[in-house]
């Protein structure tokens, strides 16, 4: 059975860095799952991509070496179970904000005696290149479980929450946080409040032995990151990259557009 790099790195305490997918297309998935990245997250919750189109992609990314994620539309039993049946490798919950909400996370995606995941599929055990009954014996120590941690009341819970057995990381989303702070939504913020409320994850992580997390919009904004203790650092996405970089082209041929593209 194939190993879960991300976790071994994230054990080890090193970085990891990774990508979002926001394109709900398999040609994508397969290139970008060659660039490099330790992982790439499919993206459910804000995006049109289907349960059929993440589990093509899951396929795709473990085929071409790296790491199948994904975010889950919404921190629900059956949309946990699902994508793990249908191949990735690990996933991504959004709003976690209180200690019951991350057990019920971990309930749902650990096998009997942690959680109560039910036996079924056969995806899951291709994906790791393997067969069912292995999949099913070592599952519970291969998935990665990353919560996102994106709402001051996160920020207020986050001892409670870095507490509970069976997370892996704890994953900052900035632009969520800073607008639950009543601020614009930036991934980059100097204002006391976001500063305090990132070192409050630091800390808490440290503390109870579980990987800080943040998404960022650059390559410069994830170096800095990583120095300043964050390990699971997601660069902007697919749609970012392929935006900044036509943007970029434009603008030194002297035909950019003043207009903004996305960046995550």
């Amino acid at each position: 059975m194939k190993p879960n790099t991300v976790k071994e790195k994230l054990k080890r305490g090193e970085p990891s860095v990774g990508t979002w997918l926001n394109l709900a297309d398999p040609m994508s998935a397969r290139l970008m799952a060659r660039v490099g990245f330790d992982w790439l997250t499919v993206e459910m919750e804000h995006t049109p991509v289907t349960f059929e189109h993440a589990a093509t992609n899951f396929a795709l990314i473990a085929a071409g070496g790296t790491v199948p994620l994904v975010r889950v539309p919404w921190n629900t039993g059956e949309n946990i179970k699902r994508v793990l049946d249908t191949g990735a490798w690990g996933i991504v919950v959004p709003m976690v904000n209180t200690r019951a909400e991350a057990e019920a996370v971990v309930y749902a995606a650990k096998y009997h005696p942690i959680g109560n995941r039910s036996v079924g599929g056969s995806l899951h055990a291709a994906n790791f290149d393997t067969d069912p009954p292995t999949y099913y014996a070592a599952a519970n120590e291969q998935i990665l479980i990353v919560l996102m941690i994106e709402h001051v009341e996160a920020i207020r819970n986050i001892e409670e929450i870095c507490a509970v057995p069976g997370i892996d990381v704890v994953f900052i989303g900035p632009n969520d946080l800073t607008k639950s702070m009543g601020k614009p939504p930036v991934f980059e913020n100097s204002d006391p409040e976001f500063v305090e409320a990132l070192e409050r994850v630091l800390e808490a992580a440290k503390k109870h032995g579980v990987a800080p997390g943040i998404h960022v919009a650059d390559a410069p904004a994830a170096r800095r990151r990583i120095d300043q203790g964050f390990q699971f650092v997601a660069i902007t996405s697919e749609v970012g990259f392929l935006l900044s970089k036509a943007k970029e082209a434009l603008d030194f041929v002297g035909q950019g557009s003043t207009r903004e593209v996305a960046r995550y």
